[in-house]
């Protein structure tokens, strides 16, 4: 495994460590109450700031972002319509 791999591994460890802080630290500030759209919502707030920074990063081409994110471009255009980025 080379250094490449292994910072990506940490990375993504590391994303997943904080998407599963976040979302019990707002689990817990609902107390009893039990949340509604949970998925879409923190789809929504993780979705759009990883499209932002994709199309910055392939200044806009959506094509390479398509590839960069591995989906289709359909898919990448519904999304940035869907979070009102074109």
């Amino acid at each position: 495994m080379n250094n490449h791999t292994s910072l990506a591994e940490s990375q993504a460890s590391l994303l997943s460590g904080t998407v599963s802080n976040v979302s019990s630290d707002y689990l817990a500030s609902l107390g009893d109450q039990d949340p509604t759209n949970l998925y879409r919502q923190i789809i929504d707030e993780v979705e759009k700031p990883l499209l932002e920074v994709i199309m910055e990063r392939t200044h806009g081409n959506q094509s390479r972002a398509a590839i960069c994110l591995g989906i289709n471009r359909a898919t990448l255009r519904s999304k940035l319509k869907r979070h009102g980025l074109i």
